[in-house]
């Protein structure tokens, strides 16, 4: 495609580099093995635009580029530095000269690496891809274990018996059809069945997701999610521990009661009125348990969804790191099992794409508890909800990680966070502005939030935006 100065100016309006856009001022040089690494990072990312001459910070001002005056030269050095051909053309803006990098994707189920290092841009920061990202690439084009056979041989009526296939029309809310051809085309048509010869089989989707009995598939079983739930705050004593017998869209809502039914309840006063709550809403439990059966990482065998429940806090944790950066969870999306994600949305258990982690922290933020804490632990993504808190119980993580996480659920309403906006999220009078401050700038030491670049130069009118905006 040829890049014209308007689609320049399109690009510079973006509200953050996207995956396939990365911006550099490159006035006079670029040095060629940064150039190398960009050139694969985004390659392995699926491709895009590497710019030279703009700004990489709003209002991403073009600044003109006198790096690789022979841009077919530099092509021709860049194909035997990286081993695939890039497109360098040059754009004559009228600030000044654009050099634009075309990149190519990465052919399905092949990364490429310069210097033996696998590479992907991380914010500012080119850094090696993990194994399990490489893994996943590699086995690209390879059946997923989601689509993997999970019972052969079968006739229709054993399919029948098998799967929950009245749940299955309910959720749905489609009526049940009036003979079994009429289900299993149904199963066959979304691929969670097939059939070959007049025989039936079920893959591993079907039966995760509508198995009346998971331990019927020898191969899915270890798959059900497990309920752990602890006298105290910490392990060493265990009250009860259950694993779950039901596929993960009809058990769903037995699965939350359980787990609602086992969270320790606190005692508060509302209008004068006392009354027994749960340690954490229901709405938060319902999120971050459709959050965790949907995008575990299902390649990890003997590996399952666990909810382990403290007289504290609750922590939900599933297999696999995830595909998005923990710090770009509110905003982000990218589903590792999309199918099974959409399924999962058509049922009505889970939300629309990313608005299930958003309406976590907005929940966090309306009745002011502690912020959740997103982790990846070995081979695991994990998600700590805290009970009710008093904010001078709160420790100095837990408050700037508020701080960030109201910082970018602010952006994401097209808000911008300030110190009122703050202190409105902790429940704290005006008379709390200058610990407000303290938190703000704390997060700014840490290069989570910095100062709106267009909001007045003024502290009392000072409005923040998440570092990576």
């Amino acid at each position: 495609m040829t890049i014209t100065p308007e689609q320049i100016d399109v690009w510079r309006t973006a509200r953050s580099e996207a995956q396939n856009l990365e911006f550099k001022e490159a006035k006079t040089q670029f040095d060629n093995t940064k150039l190398n690494k960009y050139c694969v990072a985004l390659a392995n990312e699926g491709g895009g635009f590497l710019v030279l001459g703009i700004s990489n910070k709003p209002p991403r001002r073009v600044v003109g580029s006198a790096a690789f005056n022979d841009p077919v030269a530099m092509a021709a050095k860049l194909f035997k530095a990286v081993g695939f051909r890039v497109e360098i053309e040059e754009v004559q803006h009228p600030d000044g000269r654009v050099v634009v990098f075309h990149i190519p994707s990465r052919p399905k189920g092949t990364a490429y690496h310069f210097e033996g290092s696998y590479l992907m841009r991380s914010g500012e920061e080119l850094v090696p891809m993990s194994e399990d990202q490489l893994r996943k690439i590699f086995a690209e084009g390879q059946p997923s274990w989601l689509d993997e056979i999970a019972k052969k041989d079968l006739s229709g009526q054993d399919v029948i018996q098998l799967l929950d296939t009245q749940t299955f029309f309910d959720l749905l809310n489609l009526p049940y059809p009036t003979d079994q051809l009429g289900v299993l085309q149904r199963l066959e048509s979304e691929k969670l069945i097939y059939s070959v010869n007049g025989n039936y089989g079920i893959l591993n989707i079907g039966a995760v997701l509508l198995a009346k009995n998971l331990r019927n598939f020898e191969g899915v079983q270890r798959k059900a999610a497990r309920v752990v739930v602890y006298e105290k705050d910490s392990k060493s004593q265990t009250e009860s521990d259950i694993t779950g017998e039901k596929g993960y869209a009809v058990g769903f809502k037995g699965l939350v009661q359980y787990v609602m039914g086992k969270l320790p309840q606190n005692e508060v006063i509302e209008n004068a009125i006392r009354k027994a709550v749960k340690l954490v809403p229901e709405v938060v439990i319902r999120e971050l348990l459709a959050n965790a059966l949907i995008h575990q990482d299902y390649e990890f065998i003997g590996m399952s969804p666990v909810v382990e429940i403290y007289s504290d806090r609750v922590e939900i944790s599933n297999p696999g790191k995830p595909i998005v950066p923990v710090e770009r969870f509110i905003d982000g999306y990218q589903s590792r099992n999309e199918r099974l994600a959409d399924l999962m949305r058509r049922f009505g258990i889970c939300e629309e794409k990313s608005s299930g982690i958003d309406r976590v922290i907005e929940t966090a933020e309306i009745l002011q508890l502690p912020a959740p804490n997103f982790l990846v632990e070995h081979q695991r993504t994990v998600v700590v909800i805290f009970g009710p808190r008093e904010f001078r119980a709160m420790d100095r993580s837990d408050r700037v990680r508020a701080c960030y996480q109201h910082c970018v659920l602010q952006w994401v309403l097209r808000k911008k966070m300030t110190n009122q906006s703050l202190r409105d999220r902790f429940g704290l009078s005006e008379r709390s502005g200058n610990t407000i401050s303290q938190i703000i700038s704390e997060a700014v030491q840490q290069e989570l939030v910095k100062n709106d670049p267009s909001a007045p130069d003024s502290r009392k009118y000072a409005r923040y935006i998440p570092a990576w905006a």
